[in-house]
């Protein structure tokens, strides 16, 4: 029944959200055209639930011909993706997934494929639920915490699935984006990730 619920208000948030919003959104786009070449969204294909396969929007943060898969290199962020990433404004577009009904406000993150395909049933549990623009795993460490830590967090809250869960990671949310807590880290980044889920 909450899954039904949480829908219908992740719907209305995420408009209501998304007006709030618009004029920052507006501005952000501008920025990143004066300030580099390339498109105002970054888009990927993530999984969601179920194992399905969507396309995430973000705004773009990084050079436009950054290799993401490339760590042999260290990431290339613009002038104004260093500043949008620190304060998550990034990830302000997943509202139009949210309001598609594709991704929650709360949830486990939506992971690229190489994650889903390297992993075994009992991890994959995480997408049972939708997954969401902010989750447990994101206040708990963010990146800083290793890639089974995220796991474990994320099916810790399909386990306890709830409303109260949800806003409570929504206030910890908060906080953890204006702490700044997390954000970056020494990562191996997809690659490592994966061979690591590879090697366990």
């Amino acid at each position: 029944m909450y899954a039904v619920i949480k829908r219908v208000m992740d719907f209305v948030f995420a408009t209501i959200l998304l007006v709030v919003f618009s004029p920052l959104m507006l501005l952000t786009a501008a920025l990143i055209k004066i300030d580099s070449r390339g498109p105002v969204f970054f888009r990927q294909e993530r999984v969601g639930k179920g194992g399905k396969i969507f396309r995430i929007f973000k705004f773009r943060s990084m050079v436009s011909d950054n290799d993401m898969r490339d760590y042999s290199k260290k990431d290339q962020y613009t002038f104004v993706g260093k500043i949008i990433r620190r304060l998550s404004i990034d990830e302000l577009p997943q509202l139009f997934n949210v309001i598609a009904g594709e991704m929650s406000l709360v949830g486990p993150r939506p992971w690229v494929v190489e994650y889903w395909t390297n992993m075994n049933k009992e991890e994959r549990l995480r997408a049972s639920v939708l997954p969401g623009i902010t989750g447990l795993a994101q206040v708990k460490g963010r990146n800083k915490i290793s890639i089974f830590s995220k796991i474990e967090y994320d099916i810790i809250y399909v386990q306890n699935f709830s409303f109260k869960q949800d806003v409570k990671i929504l206030i910890l949310t908060v906080l953890t984006v204006l702490s700044g807590r997390g954000l970056d880290a020494g990562k191996e980044g997809v690659m490592g990730d994966v061979r690591n889920l590879r090697q366990r």
